[in-house]
Order: structure tokens, then sequence, then C-alpha cells
């Protein structure tokens, strides 16, 4: 006779951004068989409908300036459910642990004594310069890349503009709303006017756009875009036109053949909880 655990566990599981293919093989397992799903705004509906139709969602979604629910709420809520010795998957667009709150969602579980595993997701931070046809790095142009939240981009609590000036390729997330002021900040900082820049919206869906100019232009630009969006800055840009590929169609070639393996193969004993 089994005893049976004194809780469930919570996996906070990374759904990529975009097209629900980026999902890792590992993270749709779980998705599939978890009893608690508590998804984010951006996860793809496609991936909601992999979930059992018995399982409790929740809804967290948060939009530019409107969150569903506090960040308190959302940990009361995974510990909650967790204690009722269910399977949770926090379902997150992107990454857990890039801008994702991950961190924080962690930290409250380890000080409620709750057992949760972290199954990364694709970031949109490499994922939309890359349908953009834009690589963060490239031997020739650009050695590394950095990657900033607009949410820190503000005159009260600001990264170091004069390092982010200097390096290779900058990538800035959730920044639409406050890109003239990064702008100016870069240009002041030392940062070439002319350095090609480019805003790739909702990347990796059937709705994906990529503008593109110079850090001079890009604010005039960014005035037709709308969130989800990611900022690329640096030389890499200019290889925006030359290696485009994405055609706005599903990541694989062969979408039902993609489906018939994915969602029907048999549960692994790592997700039977």
């Amino acid at each position: 006779m089994h005893n049976r655990p004194e809780h469930g566990t919570v996996y906070l599981v990374g759904a990529g951004p975009g097209d629900p293919d980026l999902i890792t093989a590992g993270g749709l397992r779980l998705l599939r068989h978890a009893e608690v799903v508590v998804f984010d705004r951006l996860v793809h509906p496609d991936l909601l409908d992999c979930i059992r139709m018995d399982a409790e969602r929740i809804y967290a979604g948060k939009a530019p300036g409107k969150h569903s629910m506090p960040q308190e709420a959302i940990n009361r809520i995974l510990i909650d459910r967790a204690r009722q010795c269910r399977s949770v998957v926090r379902l997150k667009g992107g990454d857990p642990f890039v801008f994702g709150r991950g961190g924080e969602e962690c930290l409250a579980l380890a000080e409620a004594n709750i057992p949760f595993q972290v199954i990364p997701g694709i970031s949109s931070a490499i994922a939309a310069p890359a349908f953009s046809g834009i690589p963060v790095t490239h031997r020739n142009i650009s050695p590394a890349f950095t990657v900033v939240t607009g949410h820190s981009c503000t005159p009260s609590r600001s990264p170091d503009w004069n390092a982010l000036a200097r390096v290779g390729t900058l990538v800035i997330l959730m920044g639409l709303g406050r890109l003239d002021w990064i702008v100016g900040q870069l240009i002041g900082a030392g940062l070439n006017p002319e350095t090609p820049a480019a805003i790739i919206e909702s990347a990796a869906t059937q709705n994906q756009r990529t503008v593109s100019g110079t850090l001079r232009t890009i604010g005039l630009l960014s005035l037709g875009c709308t969130a989800p969006a990611t900022i690329v800055i640096g030389e890499v840009v200019s290889l925006h036109s030359r290696i485009t590929w994405f055609n706005k169609g599903p990541v694989s070639s062969d979408r039902a053949l993609h489906d018939s393996f994915v969602y029907n193969q048999p549960p692994t004993a790592s997700v039977l909880l």
C-alpha cells in the first residue's frame, strides 16, 4: 500500500512564444496530464485545447497596465491547489525565468514546502529575432547579446545605458511603450543613431510583422505597432532582409503528422502523479 503524497507538484512550464509547436515535448506531456492549469494571456489557444476536459483552468493573464490578478494571488493559488495533492501546471508564455516571474513563484513554493519543477521554454528574446531572420549573434558582426525588459527602463529604475550602448545586440522585451525614452538614453550614451533597429510584432504567429529602420527612426516607426513586440537594436538587424524565412505558416512542415505523434503518445512514468 502506497502512502499518498502530502502535496502535489507544481510544474512551471514555458510555452514558448507564438506558434504552439514551440513548447517542449516534456512541457506538452505535463500539460496533457495536469489536474490544474494556471495559464497566461499569451499562451496559444491550441495549447489550451490539449488540457484534460476535467482539469481546472485558471486564467492569470497580465496585459499592459491590466492584470487579471496580482502576483501574490497567483502564488496562493499554486500553493492551495498543490496542497490539495493535485498536479499543477503553471503555463507561461516564453520561458518562466525570462521576465516571467517564475523565480518569484518558485520562491513562494519553496517557502511553503511545495515540490516544484521548472520546464524551460523558448524565450521571445531569441525566437522573435529568429523568426524575423535576425540572428542575435553573428561571428563577424555581433559576438554577444543582452536582454532587458522595458519595465526596468524608467528614470527611477534604469539600467546602465553606457554599458548597453556597447553590447553587440540589444533585445528589449515589453519596451514598446517606453521606446522613445529608451532611444534617447542609448543615443545619449553614445550609440550611433544610424544603428539598425527593428520591432517584431506577434512573433511566430500568423500576425507576425517586422518594422525596421534605425535607432533614430524606430520611435516614429513604432507608432503603428502593438504589443506583444520585441525590439532588436544592433548591426545584425541589417541581415533581416537577406535571410527572412518565415512564411507565416506553422513551424512544422506536416502539422497533421506532428499532431498524430505528439497528442496520441502514451503518458510516460515521469508525469504519472
